[in-house]
């Protein structure tokens, strides 16, 4: 497979771009890979890049989105960060990423068993770590289907996978209430962005339907 060019990223719609990262992750789960040659995406990519998607992770080493995707060089941006938060540097970097170099599809990707929110559901204070995890702690105490406080922390599984889906949907709401350029571009129909959740058992990345935003109505429904 080669790298794209400009003109097949211009080809792609955000829903195309949606259906290439579950047919990657589909292959990612069954052992397979497109035949690629990487040195040559390298070298075809030398002069510039047209990635298709942008997906903000986790910086956990077993989730690395050029894998569990099956993507190559020059096919998906990836930010990365503890516990896929948002602040304004990855609002820029995303906004490169669509508006500049035309990518049609932002993914926010959590995934189970994140030693960030983790730390999060904990309470945890640790230099710097503590301001990044106050990002999470909004997520922490929007659960509220654990009733019980002593089964409000990380020794409860139910509990931060509850805390890591409303996590990524609070970053899907994020990212579009703080960039207007990202929002204007949602609005006509360029780009749209969704949140998933990455199963570290399986490798399976199950999509949140519920948190897909690509037009002025799903804005509307789902982030005012």
């Amino acid at each position: 497979m080669k790298a794209h060019t400009s003109e097949t990223q211009a080809s792609i719609t955000p829903l195309k771009a949606l259906e290439f990262l579950k047919e990657g992750n589909a292959r990612f789960v069954n052992n397979l890979k497109v035949n690629r040659n990487l040195l040559q995406q390298a070298n075809d990519t030398r002069e510039g890049q047209w990635p298709f998607a942008c997906i903000l992770s986790c910086i956990d080493s077993r989730t690395s989105a050029e894998l569990i995707f099956d993507q190559g060089l020059g096919d998906v941006f990836s930010i990365r960060i503890a516990g896929n938060v948002v602040n304004t540097d990855i609002i820029g970097s995303l906004e490169f990423a669509c508006k500049a170099a035309g990518s049609k599809l932002i993914v926010v990707l959590g995934h189970t068993n994140c030693g960030a929110i983790k730390g999060a559901c904990d309470h945890l204070e640790m230099g710097n770590l503590t301001d990044l995890l106050s990002k999470i702690q909004p997520a922490v105490y929007e659960e509220t289907l654990t009733t019980d406080p002593d089964k409000r922390n990380s020794a409860n599984t139910r509990f931060v996978s509850n805390v890591t889906k409303l996590n990524v949907k609070r970053s899907v709401r994020s990212i579009v209430n703080r960039s207007y350029i990202l929002e204007q571009m949602i609005e006509k129909g360029e780009i749209a962005i969704i949140g998933a959740i990455h199963h570290l058992d399986s490798g399976t990345v199950d999509f949140m339907e519920e948190t897909w935003i690509s037009n002025i109505n799903s804005i509307r429904e789902n982030v005012t």
